[in-house]
């Protein structure tokens, strides 16, 4: 009798396995762990997301729209690896992760990834043309492997890919990243005071404490090779 409850639960196991394995990875669930921590946030699984990218910490956060309107943090992922060093991309060949503020719309996801599942983050955006920066195919993927994008394990790659997949389905028709040098603390922006990357960073600063105080991505925009942030007419931009 003991016998045959073990190879029963075996057979279980093995066909959940299976079950679990012959879904195309693209069309993966999200893990039901995090869909009960959405349901306790007040979020529904096909609200919009928001991405947040830190080099230094080697962090990934997605933020998850409330009831409210407002985002509130979901999840906090590793880096697995980045390329280059502190500062932004510049051109192509450089092996340099970008810094600043792109989009993400669902043509430019690719569930046919060679680096498991990934998705384009937009470089070079409206900024980085005013710069003359180039480059191509910069990406958010799998495959713990990076020659100038953000690398992710494939496990979590795999959930990040579901969790904007679902969100597009919600109706979201875009998804803003924001990547970061680093948080940017005081202690940060003082640890960092001698680099000569740092009136670009002051700039990117302004975009995160605008989320900061809001919790809502800022509409981002570009006037005289500089950032602003849901500027009115007159140009003049958002303070915290």
């Amino acid at each position: 009798m003991r016998r045959a409850v073990l190879l029963g639960a075996a057979a279980l196991a093995l066909a959940a396995c299976t079950s679990e394995s012959s879904v195309p990875k693209d069309l993966r669930p999200v893990p039901q762990k995090l869909v009960y921590q959405m349901k306790s946030d007040g979020m529904s699984e096909t609200s919009p997301i928001f991405v947040r990218l830190y080099k230094e910490e080697s962090k990934l956060e997605i933020w998850k729209q409330q009831g409210n309107g407002k985002y509130a943090l979901l999840k906090t992922y590793d880096i697995c690896k980045w390329s280059g060093v502190l500062g932004p991309k510049t051109k192509e060949g450089d092996r340099q992760a970008p810094e600043g503020f792109y989009t993400v719309t669902p043509a430019q996801m690719n569930p046919n990834s060679s680096y498991y599942l990934s998705f384009n983050i937009g470089y070079p955006n409206t900024y980085d043309k005013a710069y003359g920066r180039t480059g191509t195919n910069i990406m958010v993927h799998g495959a713990c492997s990076s020659a100038g994008c953000y690398s992710m394990s494939d496990e979590n790659a795999g959930e990040i890919f579901a969790l904007a997949r679902d969100a597009f389905k919600g109706g979201q028709r875009q998804f803003q990243i924001q990547a970061f040098p680093f948080r940017m603390t005081p202690e940060n922006i003082a640890k960092h005071r001698g680099d000569p990357n740092m009136d670009f960073w002051m700039n990117l600063k302004e975009g995160y404490d605008h989320f900061e105080v809001t919790h809502v991505p800022p509409t981002v925009a570009v006037c005289d090779k500089r950032y602003v942030f849901d500027a009115d007419a007159g140009g003049k931009a958002f303070v915290a």
